[in-house]
């Protein structure tokens, strides 16, 4: 798996066992930061990527302009192949790695990032939890990709496009 634009374009990311994370597809990520640099400036902007899988969202975050991404992933064995995928990115940016319950450590974030990138498993059920979770630090944008219907509690949809059985929408907090 490789970043797909950027500063780090063709860097090589290591991908978990896929019988525990589901990466993102270079068209999808490519298609996402496309539609999100038409609605935001990256320069200055805040990237928080929930369930990091591999960790690609936020190197991609990265490569294309954001100047922090903070990145959160509950199994241990991932949660090791992202430090070791963020390593050499590290020293030039400002990245933070969190081992844990995404939805019990945003609810304790003060930080309030420009865009929230929800990527949950998907049978899990936590879609609306996971909005939920974000709803005091949602101050931008956030992308969920999920396969079902979910009740989008507390935000408006800005955009949604269909990849496959994949959904991805972007939404802004209702006011």
């Amino acid at each position: 798996m490789n970043i797909t634009a950027g500063k780090y374009k063709g860097q090589k990311v290591i991908a978990p066992d896929e019988n525990i994370t589901r990466p993102t597809l270079s068209k999808v990520r490519m298609s996402v930061f496309n539609t999100l640099q038409s609605m935001i400036d990256f320069e200055g902007a805040s990237f928080l990527d929930m369930f990091s899988g591999s960790g690609i969202m936020g190197l991609e975050a990265l490569s294309r302009g954001f100047t922090s991404v903070v990145m959160i992933e509950k199994n241990r064995k991932v949660f090791n192949i992202i430090r070791t995928n963020i390593k050499k990115y590290e020293k030039d940016n400002d990245i933070k790695l969190f081992l844990g319950d995404s939805l019990k450590l945003c609810q304790k974030m003060s930080f309030m990032p420009d865009v929230i990138y929800i990527d949950p498993p998907y049978y899990a059920g936590v879609y609306e939890d996971s909005l939920l979770a974000v709803k005091d630090i949602a101050s931008g944008i956030v992308i969920l990709e999920h396969v079902v219907d979910v009740d989008f509690i507390g935000f408006d949809v800005l955009k949604q496009k269909k990849y496959g059985d994949k959904l991805i929408t972007f939404l802004k907090k209702s006011a």
